[in-house]
């Protein structure tokens, strides 16, 4: 059975649809879309946002570590991305003796910026369709295995071919990183070619209180005065080309980079966003929407929430703590507050009863024509059976992942550990002694000792099959009583795995694998992980095929109306206008000013999130803009919205005005539809941006940082 592919359907797909939504292939913008958003106010042509020949916008972009975006904005190499995106890096750098990540940092030199150890960015060369290559592959498997379902060998084999296909364009190409992703529910496979680099170093950022100002009251919110930036240098050998840190190492020499937009922006300007979006499931089924609402969701809500109550009082008692912690609560906080606005809007928009709409309407499509019933008339049934098949078995998933392999940090030693071989040679025992390292630098045992007495309880009160239990509720009911925390306490008293000193041992006396504590909890937690997920394995190969088949249906039903891929860590422009909006009714501006921050200032007592040091407080009473100040309301402008479509990934991506000057940083969606990695709302979904004028207001009136401001060439 040869799989059915829309190759012509979605070459012939233009990107004319709401300007507001999409997250649009920057090399697939055809003459029709170029006027659409010329209509806006785009002055730039589709050559000069993609080229494989000269310079472009997107040579502009960069990924930033794989997780966020960032822009380069000047031609020696120096990157903007928000604060939360090089947070990580920063709280590294940060230690009580010199508390950057609290203070902020400067470097009025090259000489003082701070290398960002495991830090990188890479740079998108070119993007290339490799569908033709990946289907073959595919039909020789399907010829090979004429009695085997197709769903099956698509689970089994796709990964795989993709794995070979890029090897292959890796080895045709040394130097480059070179990547296969699907698109379409793997409808459509492309290539994508980088050139990384590994040096990069810290030139600023603000204090705490400032980049992360709203904390987690704010986080989705809007409106918003995060002060959400930091500043970094790409640094390269003297040819310029990549190269591991080197103080010898010098600035990367660029011709094309991004210039600022110092004449602001109104109510209805053009904006666009290029950057690198991580994950939608804009394609999903209704069953899938709902599984994703009251069988994942509800784990990350959850667990997370009982973890952060234990993580608080350890990290606001001791400030050692609170550093080695503060990135690992931003990450963990920002996931669970997502999923609580999730399940919200979801509610709230009814985008479940939406989302069966729209398969009616399909139903309706395909009855009609025998051709078309032949091929997706079962989908939905077998959608539908296989979701429920499925669901106490993803539900439990959700609770043990989050507790034992995400909540309880004392696991992914005693994994790491339980996994070495006992005949490793050095060069291994090395690099487990090397990882574990940077581990224990972020560790706090007692802290975690705590979390573990907390979710082990909570997980048995959540998950009462005893079936999803690992081993060790064995343990605690025949030995401890059923009490988890002195269960807890003596793992932790008697395991080498909390400190480097017992990992040297271990690594010297391979025998005390039989009788350490905190490796046989450990030991069996990946086997019941992998039986929970292998008990579902035939619902998933049947979901996965069949939520393909309704991506199909769509895209054949709706030829006539673009449709985007779901994100996948590939750029991706998204274009609209800055633009205000209306939610329950209250009428939100569209950017907020210095004074909006000075009334969220002075209630610091109230609310921690709240707090700012006195002499940005000063600063801002002050109210010596000067060239900062928006020319048409004389304000300070902090951060504002457009209606560009954006998800998690897009974190310090460029907000391009008409002629591709930078206006800001994305780095927020707001709470009112927090649904829009499932279903976007037009008339709600906002992108929250960092203005750059108050970005470089803070870089020159707070970090007095004349060089920056000089190299950037502010006019």
């Amino acid at each position: 059975m040869k799989k059915i592919f829309l190759c012509a359907t979605l070459c012939a797909l233009s990107l004319i649809s709401n300007a507001d939504e999409g997250m649009w292939m920057l090399n697939h913008i055809d003459e029709k879309t170029a006027e659409a958003m010329k209509s806006l106010g785009l002055q730039l042509t589709p050559d000069q946002l993609y080229s494989t020949e000269h310079a472009s916008l997107k040579d502009c972009v960069v990924d930033f570590g794989d997780f966020c975006s960032g822009v380069v904005v000047s031609p020696d190499g120096l990157v903007f991305t928000n604060h939360h995106c090089g947070y990580g890096a920063i709280q590294k750098l940060s230690t009580p003796e010199d508390d950057i990540l609290t203070n902020g940092f400067v470097a009025r030199s090259r000489k003082e910026e701070r290398p960002a150890e495991g830090l990188f960015v890479k740079f998108l060369l070119r993007t290339e369709e490799c569908t033709g290559r990946i289907m073959r592959a595919l039909n020789k498997v399907y010829e090979e295995h004429p009695n085997e379902s197709t769903a099956e060998l698509d689970k089994q084999y796709t990964d795989s071919i993709m794995s070979a296909a890029e090897r292959e364009f890796r080895d045709a190409n040394p130097g480059l990183n070179c990547m296969v992703r699907a698109y379409y529910e793997n409808n459509a496979f492309y290539v994508s070619y980088y050139k990384v680099y590994r040096d990069i170093r810290l030139v600023f950022t603000a204090t705490e209180t400032m980049g992360k100002f709203g904390g987690d009251t704010d986080n989705w919110m809007w409106p918003r005065q995060t002060c959400d930036f930091s500043v970094f240098r790409i640094y390269a050998d003297k040819n310029g080309e990549p190269a591991s840190y080197n103080p010898k190492n010098v600035p990367l020499r660029l011709k094309n980079y991004a210039r600022i937009a110092m004449d602001g922006y109104q109510n209805g300007d053009f904006c666009m966003t290029v950057g690198y979006p991580g994950s939608t499931s804009r394609y999903m089924s209704s069953w899938g929407i709902d599984e994703r609402v009251n069988a994942i969701n509800v784990s990350t809500i959850q667990v997370r929430g009982k973890k952060q109550e234990v993580w608080k009082k350890f990290m606001d008692a001791d400030r050692t703590v609170g550093i080695k912690y503060a990135s690992k609560w931003a990450s963990s906080s920002n996931y669970w507050k997502n999923s609580i606005g999730m399940n919200k809007a979801i509610a709230d928009l009814g985008v479940i009863k939406q989302k069966q709409q729209l398969e009616d309407k399909i139903r309706g499509w395909y009855n009609g024509r025998k051709d078309l019933k032949n091929r997706f008339e079962d989908m939905f049934g077998k959608l539908e059976q296989a979701y429920g098949k499925r669901r106490n078995d993803v539900y439990a998933a959700g609770f043990f992942s989050e507790t034992f392999m995400r909540g309880i940090e004392l696991y992914r030693v005693a994994h790491m550990l339980n996994t070495m071989p006992q005949d490793a040679d050095s060069t291994e025992a090395d690099l487990v002694r090397s990882r574990m390292e940077a581990f224990f630098k972020d560790y706090d045992a007692k802290l975690d000792e705590a979390t573990m007495a907390a979710l082990l309880k909570n997980y048995r009160e959540q998950v009462k099959e005893r079936r999803y239990w690992p081993d060790c509720y064995n343990t605690i009911d025949s030995l401890y009583g059923g009490d988890e925390t002195a269960y807890a306490h003596d793992v932790f008293s008697k395991t080498i795995c909390t400190s480097l000193d017992g990992v040297d041992k271990l690594l010297a006396d391979s025998t005390l694998r039989d009788t350490d504590l905190g490796l046989l909890y450990a030991d069996d937690i990946p086997t019941k992980m992998q039986e929970i997920s292998g008990r579902n394995r035939d619902a998933s190969t049947t979901i996965d095929f069949n939520e393909h088949l309704l991506t199909q249906a769509l895209l054949e039903m709706d030829q006539e109306t673009p449709h985007y891929s779901d994100a996948n860590f590939t750029m991706r422009l998204s274009y609209g206008y800055i633009q205000d909006y209306t939610a329950n009714g209250t009428h939100h501006q569209y950017y907020t000013n210095a004074q909006s921050l000075l009334d969220k200032a002075a209630k610091q007592d109230e609310i921690e999130d709240y707090k700012l040091e006195d002499d940005i407080i000063s600063l801002m009473n002050k109210g010596d803009w000067g060239r900062y100040a928006d020319r048409t309301t004389g304000d300070m402008h902090l951060c504002f919205l457009s209606n560009n479509d954006i998800t998690g990934g897009n974190s310090g991506s460029p907000m391009f005005n008409g002629k591709g000057e930078l206006l800001g940083l994305a780095f927020d969606g707001n709470w009112d539809a927090m649904s829009g990695d499932i279903s976007f709302d037009n008339n709600l979904q906002r992108c929250i941006g960092v203005d750059v004028r108050y970005m470089l207001f803070v870089i020159d009136k707070w970090g007095k940082a004349k060089n920056l401001i000089k190299e950037l060439k502010v006019k």
